[in-house]
């Protein structure tokens, strides 16, 4: 133990020099986890929440939720699995290890393809992203290091509720580790052109949060919400950023990319 720690501080300087990334929108990042043990901690805790949590079996939810995630990771590549929950609760994440999870409520929640196609857009944003790596990475090198990894194996203890609290989904276990303002204005901007990209109206992506909005008044935060920024500040980021949408949503469209997932 005692070489460990004398050892630690250079692997953690050797980690430093070789940790500097940069996201899709240009940002610069600390991430030094293999991508391969992120993604098979995203693997555990999807397969984990399958055998908990029940799996809708509403046909035309499956099938809209498949179409719209099927048309955007088309644009990203990669094999993407889908899974609809059967929850009332208007929520949906994704996971590294590209996988996706949607509550039977938030499909409920919007109106159309295009306002589902923003959350959904958002989610994968985080993962495009790396933004579990970062955070992971950012508490490996204040804390214990592996055990973070050895913890999603046990959800219900207190660290493994940290661990799955990093990879965006700890409220499924009752713990709220919401991503940073900065990881959520980057996975709204990654979203946005994603959907945009694929032929989704991006323009409903303020309606979408609009409604949100509207559904959380007067009571607590929606789960979805309550690890997001303020409904005012998302729509003016959206706002400053669609004509850049816009003009790639045209050009998607006269290229004959135009879902019919509804």
């Amino acid at each position: 133990m005692l070489k460990f720690k004398k050892t630690l501080p250079a692997l953690m300087t050797a980690c430093l020099l070789s940790a500097c990334i940069t996201s899709p929108t240009g940002r610069s990042q600390f991430v030094f986890m293999p991508d391969a043990q992120i993604d098979q901690m995203g693997l555990q805790a999807f397969n984990d929440l399958k055998q908990k949590k029940p799996v809708s079996s509403n046909n035309q939810y499956n099938r809209v939720a498949s179409c719209i995630a099927g048309a955007m990771t088309q644009i990203v590549g990669g094999n993407w699995e889908v899974v609809v929950f059967e929850d009332k609760t208007p929520n949906a994440f994704a996971l590294p290890g590209n996988k996706i999870g949607i509550h039977t409520g938030m499909i409920a929640l919007a109106n159309n393809q295009d306002q589902l196609a923003s959350v959904i857009g958002h989610e994968i944003g985080h993962v495009l992203a790396k933004h579990s790596n970062e955070r992971a990475s950012q508490q490996m090198a204040v804390s214990s290091g592996m055990s973070i990894v050895q913890a999603v194996s046990a959800p219900q203890t207190a660290m493994g509720q940290a661990a799955l609290g990093l990879l965006g989904i700890g409220a499924e276990y009752g713990i709220l580790m919401p991503y940073s303002r900065t990881h959520e204005s980057e996975a709204d901007a990654i979203g946005l052109d994603l959907m945009a990209k694929a032929g989704f109206d991006p323009r409903q992506s303020i309606s979408l949060w609009q409604k949100m909005a509207q559904a959380a008044q007067g009571q607590q935060p929606l789960e979805f919400m309550s690890t997001h920024p303020s409904h005012a500040t998302r729509i003016q980021e959206l706002e400053r950023r669609m004509p850049q949408a816009m003009a790639i949503f045209q050009q998607a469209q006269a290229q004959g990319k135009q879902p019919r997932c509804n």
